[in-house]
């Protein structure tokens, strides 16, 4: 689906038949960007995804949010930390609420980093 493999997953030594780049797992269906919300599950992560839901009655836009239980693959491990912005596949069942997989993961940049642009006004 043109998702870069991770190196970790092309040098690993790890078994995991629900790994979407060394399983036998195949990515259908919806892909989406999320926040990792929790990590306190062994191989499944919480991500939120948040959006702009459009009220007819007040025209005004309200937020709302979706949580998803996600498989995390060892490939991953140590990379992904809460508050990363993942990219999730859907996949067949992977158990009873977990239906995607994280395919990609952004870096939360931290606020030095935002702000370092800006480091010459003061």
């Amino acid at each position: 689906m043109g998702f870069k493999v991770p190196e970790t997953a092309i040098k690993g030594t790890y078994i995991d038949k629900k790994c979407p780049f060394t399983g036998d797992v195949s990515i259908r269906g919806r892909i989406f960007k999320g926040e990792v919300f929790k990590m306190k599950q062994e191989k499944t992560i919480v991500v939120v995804k948040r959006y702009f839901h459009y009220n007819k009655k007040y025209k005004r836009y309200e937020r709302r949010n979706t949580k998803f239980n996600v498989h995390l693959s060892p490939c991953f491990f140590g990379l992904v930390r809460v508050g990363d912005i993942v990219t999730c596949a859907e996949t067949r069942p992977l158990s009873k609420t977990k239906h995607f997989v994280v395919v990609d993961y952004r870096q939360k940049e931290s606020k030095e980093d935002h702000y370092a642009q800006f480091s010459g006004f003061n």
